[in-house]
């Protein structure tokens, strides 16, 4: 068979006699030979410009599958990997990744509930000493040191030993120790929170989120702590145990949801992150049930099983930050918001107004309403949670005045007091003198020395 195009050559060698009509077996005439190699190009270049198919390789069709919307909750499975609304990944491990969300949740706007997860804020002071005596919120802003009956006491301080990426840590050193623990003891490191700032939960419903902590900490020995969850409007709990180390570990706890008891819609407490840093009996007692949502009614029961003591030694330092709380089963980066907008979360709970002393330093302006006393608003720089329900003061009452119009500056006899006329935005505060005020006149609220403040607290 003539060779009229390159598919019709053949793979041994001695069957290629001609090329096109053109004789190329032996002893054919020598212009053949040149006639047969310009053919042979010609044919190559018909492959290559793509006028001449080949014969192998070929594409003739292609097979396909057709993937629908999701016919389950399990999606569909294609080789070990599963595609279903909102995610995809492997059939052992599936990763969110919707294209709307990020791990089930928003891109934008704050991921994590937690406020001041970072440490930075400490409105109250940087180091208190002496705490245990009684729970109470101290140095570092929104975190609430609960404790019961226990003899130890610690310090609390903001501290610079972080891990890469934060600048501050909250530190807790333990300066007595407790090694006779008693059966109602117990101390908590919590953050309450209010039932609107936890909505997306979606607890108490069939579509209950899973809920994602994480945090770094750093203590002076290996301690085993449990991590808790707390619906305190429905009380439940649910409570996991972590080991620690002393270096700077990053522990990642995914808590189911839980589809029993809804969270009210308003500014109470509703919901608190918890660490157990020392338990009794009543406390530690019962069986350890990893990631189960449990009622706690009238018993504490089952809590804080396995717990280690911080208080067994004057040697125990825990350090922690990057404390953060979100939906999905996955730990996402720590969210790092910014400095002024996290003093202003932390404000709507507890502001304090400080003066430096200064002539010209004032707490609000208000007016004389008598010849002894004045009345002083001040405004807050973020709503507050509620009216405050307290007024700190520090000093005496020789440390504050009232400075009448651009003049006179006259010394209290007594420390402001709030009016019950405060609202969430505004507190109305008292200030009295015993030297005569001009009725009507306008005046400022002030104080004479410096390291003086007022504070607000509206606390859950």
């Amino acid at each position: 068979m003539t060779k009229a195009n390159i598919t019709q050559y053949d793979s041994t060698p001695s069957n290629n006699a001609d090329i096109n009509d053109i004789n190329i077996a032996e002893n054919c005439p020598a212009s053949n030979i040149n006639n047969a190699i310009r053919e042979l190009m010609a044919h190559l270049k018909n492959v290559d410009t793509g006028s001449q198919a080949l014969t192998s390789p070929s594409f003739t069709a292609m097979s396909t599958d057709t993937i629908s919307e999701k016919t389950s909750a399990n999606g569909v499975a294609i080789d070990s990997v599963t595609l279903k609304d909102g995610e995809l990944g492997t059939t052992a491990s599936p990763v969110p990744i919707n294209s709307s969300s990020l791990n089930g949740g928003q891109f934008g706007g704050s991921r994590n509930v937690i406020v001041n997860g970072a440490m930075q804020i400490n409105q109250r002071s940087s180091s208190e000493t002496g705490l245990g005596g009684s729970s109470k919120y101290s140095s570092l802003d929104r975190f609430k040191c609960t404790l019961s009956s226990t003899a130890g006491r610690f310090t609390m301080s903001k501290d610079t030993d972080t891990p890469n990426g934060f600048g501050s840590c909250m530190k807790l050193d333990c300066t007595t120790a407790d090694t006779s623990i008693a059966s109602a003891e117990v101390f908590l490191i919590q953050q309450p929170i209010e039932g609107q700032n936890v909505q997306q939960f979606k607890k108490g419903t069939s579509d209950a989120e899973k809920i994602t902590v994480s945090f770094y900490m750093k203590t002076s020995k290996s301690f085993t702590f449990l991590c808790e969850l707390d619906d305190t409007d429905n009380n439940r709990f649910n409570s996991q145990q972590f080991t620690t180390s002393t270096s700077w570990t990053r522990h990642v706890l995914t808590f189911v949801g839980d589809t029993t008891g809804e969270l009210d819609n308003d500014n109470a407490r509703s919901f608190q992150f918890g660490l157990f840093l020392h338990a009794g009996s009543n406390f530690t007692g019962g069986t350890y049930s990893a990631n189960t949502w449990q009622s706690r009614q009238t018993t504490n029961v089952n809590r804080a099983v396995g717990c280690d003591s911080f208080f067994d030694s004057t040697s125990n330092i825990v350090r922690i930050t990057g404390v953060q709380m979100e939906i999905g089963s996955v730990a996402t980066p720590f969210e790092h918001r910014s400095f002024g907008e996290e003093l202003l979360l932390c404000q709507r709970y507890y502001h304090r107004h400080e003066s430096d002393g200064s002539s010209q330093n004032m707490f609000g302006v208000g007016f004389c309403d008598g010849t002894n006393n004045a009345t002083v608003q001040i405004h807050f720089p973020t709503t507050m949670r509620t009216q405050p329900s307290a007024l700190e003061t520090t000093g005496t009452a020789g440390d504050y005045a009232i400075r009448e119009g651009g003049g006179d500056v006259l010394t209290c006899n007594a420390v402001p007091s709030m009016s019950g006329d405060s609202t969430a935005n505004v507190a109305v505060l008292g200030f009295t003198t015993s030297s005569s005020l001009t009725q009507h006149s306008g005046c400022m609220g002030r104080a004479v020395n410096s390291g003086v403040h007022l504070s607000f607290t509206s606390e859950l």
